[in-house]
């Protein structure tokens, strides 16, 4: 079985790729329809995940649009990712991608530091009891 990306993969991915995109808007230019949504190539993200391009869209639009989509209290639905956005395919809500890239950044530093503070216990355990065996 190939590696799949995690969630944190795929966003940082997109995050890095389009930040300087989602920077550049000018509403005088109309380089996109809005300045939040930003348009990604799904299939270009997939082939640098090396995954397919159907489960990469399958991914965003079908479950973490699910995950992290919302209802606003008049109705409106804010999307993670939008099939369309005026005339922009396939658009992310990018200000919604960075503070849940910004949480699972945040979770992932807690974890690895879980991690190395119980190798490190498990180093002073082992130091311990071969202190007192021998």
């Amino acid at each position: 079985m190939k590696n799949l990306p995690t969630d944190r993969d795929i966003l940082k991915k997109i995050y890095n790729k389009y930040y300087d995109t989602f920077e550049d808007f000018e509403r005088e230019s109309k380089t996109r329809s809005s300045k939040i949504y930003v348009p990604i190539d799904i299939e270009e993200i997939a082939n640098e995940l090396h995954v397919d391009s159907e489960l990469m869209f399958g991914r965003l639009y079908y479950h973490l649009n699910k995950k992290y989509g919302y209802t606003q209290p008049n109705g409106s639905k804010v999307y993670l990712l939008a099939p369309k956005v005026g005339n922009d395919k396939n658009a992310v809500n990018f200000p919604l991608l960075s503070a849940i890239l910004a949480e699972m950044e945040e979770t992932h530093k807690k974890n690895r530091l879980s991690i190395i503070f119980s190798i490190a216990s498990l180093f002073i355990s082992l130091l311990a009891l071969l202190n007192t065996v021998f």
